[in-house]
């Protein structure tokens, strides 16, 4: 049992985020070549191949033409993982700073106390 579960669950990672999902339309194809087959007796399967994958063409049915498999790719789940190994790690001492020095930001040039405190005032109309 636990054993066709991992093949189960194997086979829908595969088909989700490969192109192995492109053989599910495998009936489709079969279906398109007995189409072609009632039209013309004497169509061949490598024939039929040639036509919708060597040389493409817009004909009547090229929507299920686009429907075949391999015809049309669709973007899949891509997770790539890279491990830089010229990453070093260094552990530092730990600096304390005294309580003493305190960096007060109201204090800097970058900070402007009207444009703050403007913010809890409400909106101001003007009629010109």
């Amino acid at each position: 049992m636990r054993r066709l579960i991992s093949i189960v669950l194997l086979s829908f990672y595969l088909v989700s985020t490969t192109e192995l999902y492109q053989l599910l339309k495998i009936p489709v194809l079969i279906e398109h070549f007995l189409q072609h087959k009632e039209q013309n007796k004497n169509i061949t399967l490598i024939d039929f191949l040639k036509m919708h994958y060597d040389h493409p063409v817009k004909d009547a049915d090229y929507q299920t033409d686009q429907k075949l498999p391999f015809v049309s790719h669709a973007s899949l789940l891509s997770v790539v993982f890279i491990i830089n190994p010229s990453v070093d790690f260094h552990f530092t001492d730990k600096t304390y700073n005294s309580p003493g020095i305190k960096k007060t930001f109201y204090k800097s040039v970058l900070y402007n106390k009207e444009i703050l405190n403007s913010i809890w005032e409400p909106p101001k109309f003007y009629k010109s």
